[in-house]
């Protein structure tokens, strides 16, 4: 599938810092992204090279073909940034909001009606549109925000920290909408440091970590890249201790534990040997009824590439 963004051994210093080292990635269509790292990481640094407002030292950016550096214009009608922090105008309602940005992409007259109603319908906002934007809650502000960079409808979305600050309630229906635009075919690069937020719809990952990529791709290629050892789930209807003392005997078994009502274990091998073993505790009358391998969190894939504590 044709990549809608590359980015290809970016670097920018800051004097003797290097905040983003050689960094290299790229995104696909309806696609969700997550861009993982401490605080610090150069994730921030690196989404606003792809957004145009900062110049790599070093590397190239293109969106959907075009040079995000020797074209900025023209990359800017494909993408769409949200920052980190929302700003709005003192004594602004939501549609002057919404209507002032949809002038400054150039949409008029029916254009920027059925696109202001578009982005209203979409996140929400309708019984709030005459409402100043300084009386909305922080997750009504994060939709404000995501209707205005949804505008002029582009095909790659940066969002820094959009769940930041939002309650549990709010934290939801953001992601809701994340998945709905991945469902229309956009790409997200979604920056956070929240790893249990960001597995819930990311099914990709750009790992940095002291400005270098550490990891990038699928998730699940990322992790069947890290090692080929797997976490297995296992419950029996016949004596546990049993079949915690047959896994004992297998060459490729490990890490055999005993949960009050389940057996857990890491296997060495492909989804061949998972099958192989499966059969073999059938054979041996152990009468298994749960037989499932557990995928590496987010977190525990992050913390297994970096080595360090990820936040909470």
């Amino acid at each position: 599938m044709t990549a809608v963004l590359e980015v290809t051994g970016v670097t920018k210093r800051y004097g003797s810092l290097a905040a983003v080292q050689d960094l290299s990635f790229r995104l696909e269509p309806g696609t969700v992204t997550g861009f993982i790292g401490p605080n610090g990481a150069g994730k921030t640094t690196t989404l606003r090279m792809c957004a145009t407002l900062e110049l790599p030292d070093e590397g190239e950016v293109r969106i959907a073909g075009r040079s995000a550096l020797d074209d900025p214009r023209a990359a800017r009608r494909v993408l769409g940034f949200m920052p980190d922090t929302f700003g709005a105008y003192t004594n602004t309602t939501v549609a002057e909001y919404l209507d002032f940005f949809a002038r400054a992409y150039g949409l008029a007259g029916a254009e920027r009606r059925e696109a202001l109603q578009s982005v209203v319908d979409f996140t929400g906002l309708a019984p709030l549109v005459e409402k100043h934007t300084s009386v909305l809650s922080k997750g009504m502000k994060q939709r404000l925000c995501l209707a205005k960079t949804l505008l002029h409808d582009p095909k790659v979305l940066l969002l820094d920290e959009p769940t930041a600050g939002l309650d549990p309630r709010a934290r939801v229906e953001f992601r809701d909408l994340v998945l709905g635009l991945a469902q229309l075919g956009k790409a997200l690069l979604v920056s956070s440091h929240i790893l249990t937020e960001l597995a819930e719809f990311c099914d990709s990952v750009a790992i940095v970590e002291r400005g270098k990529l550490v990891a990038a791709g699928r998730i699940d290629d990322v992790q069947g890249g890290l090692e080929r050892r797997q976490r297995v789930r296992l419950r029996v209807l016949g004596d546990p201790r049993a079949a915690s003392l047959y896994l004992a005997e297998q060459r490729n078994v490990t890490a055999v534990s005993q949960e009050p009502d389940h057996l857990r274990f890491e296997l060495d091998g492909d989804e061949r040997a998972l099958a192989e073993l499966l059969a073999a505790l059938v054979s041996a009358g152990l009468q298994p009824v749960e037989f499932s391998r557990e995928g590496m969190g987010l977190q525990d894939l992050f913390l297994r590439l970096t080595g360090r504590e990820a936040a909470q």
